[in-house]
């Protein structure tokens, strides 16, 4: 099912629902940088923002906070991530923000820059507990990458 399409300032979000409960967010780069995305489903909050998605970085950093008013954080987000490019899975270099635990959390998951970069990305985040991984979808057309 298409939910709401929003489309201003050079940002455009798309929601889709694929009845199995998780929630797939999609945006096209804004002039200043990627949106942020935000899964809100079973009572955890996850916001990503691509914070360093460059040709010419060796890394890329995605801001990830997680709040929830009702149970413990306790994943390992450095084991629970995912960064999909053209079919291909990679990695997190490293998870640096707050340890496992709590209600709040926030960091900076680490990802080897990707080379060629590709028209998309695709983060996957799979917390505990949940049948399918939380996707957050960027497309890099537009911002110097591919035609």
């Amino acid at each position: 099912m298409l939910k709401p399409l929003l489309i201003g300032l050079g940002l455009a979000f798309v929601l889709l629902d694929s009845g199995m409960g998780d929630i797939v967010a999609v945006s096209n780069a804004a002039e200043s940088g990627y949106a942020p995305q935000t899964s809100d489903a079973r009572e955890i909050k996850v916001t990503v923002t691509p914070q360093n998605i460059s040709s010419g970085g060796k890394t890329w950093d995605f801001s990830v906070t997680a709040e929830s008013h009702t149970k413990s954080i306790d994943d390992d987000l450095a084991r629970s991530a995912v960064l999909i490019a053209d079919g291909r899975r990679y990695e997190p270099l490293t998870w640096e923000g707050a340890p496992p635990g709590g209600h709040h959390r926030k960091g900076v998951l680490r990802f080897t820059a990707i080379k060629p970069v590709q028209a998309s990305i695709e983060l996957q985040i799979r917390l505990n507990g949940e049948a399918a991984p939380r996707s957050f979808r960027w497309m890099l057309k537009g911002k110097g990458y591919g035609s």
